[in-house]
């Protein structure tokens, strides 16, 4: 009989430099997962491909195209899963980070909350809420000697950004898992991941 339970999410996000593709593309490596179960970063690919730049991060419209096709990649990932016996869809970030980015890139709190309740309130990102809910989400904090320049967000606000993203995630009923400076050998992080993804039922 085929096990049809859900497969495990693992949601990698956080600020720039803060080693999310590293630790994904090792995890990946250390558990031979197809490459449609990872899903790589979709932010530059869709600058890339509708020709925004650093210089519109902070307009809506870049950062709904982004989430929409976050959770399209994230929709189609799980629904081939759920047909098959792959039981963990790994992402590099989530729908949640455009809404960081907007709320960072507000003017002001006003500009903000506005930015964010329409963002949140997309549909496809409501009904994926249900299944974050249930996910494994994994917040990179920022390690000194990380940082460098990405060439799309600001290096200036790493600390905000980290007090965002947990303001956001708690107010949306995600729980989630914290690493930063105290494990930063890559061989390390890989095992903890390997170790806490396999504790999901699904696996």
């Amino acid at each position: 009989m085929t096990d049809q339970s859900p497969p495990t999410e693992l949601y990698v996000i956080g600020p720039s430099s803060t080693g999310k593709t590293t630790l994904c593309n090792a995890v990946t490596k250390s558990l031979k997962l197809p490459a449609w179960c990872y899903i790589t970063e979709v932010a530059r690919q869709v600058m890339r491909t509708q020709g925004y730049t650093r210089t519109d991060v902070g307009t809506l419209e870049m950062q709904r195209a982004i989430m929409l096709a976050q959770l399209e990649r994230e929709t189609h990932a799980y629904d081939r899963a759920g047909g098959g016996n792959e039981k963990l869809i790994l992402s590099d970030r989530s729908g949640i980070d455009p809404i960081v980015y907007a709320v960072l890139t507000a003017k002001d709190e006003l500009q903000a909350h506005h930015k964010k309740s329409l963002l949140v309130g997309q549909p496809t990102f409501q009904s994926t809420l249900q299944r974050y809910r249930k996910a494994r989400f994994l917040l990179l904090n920022p390690v000194a000697g990380w940082l460098v320049d990405d060439g799309v967000r600001s290096l200036e606000q790493h600390d905000r950004c980290i007090v965002v993203y947990r303001e956001i995630l708690a107010e949306l009923g995600i729980q989630y898992d914290e690493m930063g400076a105290e494990m930063k050998d890559l061989s390390e992080r890989v095992e903890w991941v390997v170790k806490e993804v396999m504790k999901s039922p699904a696996l």
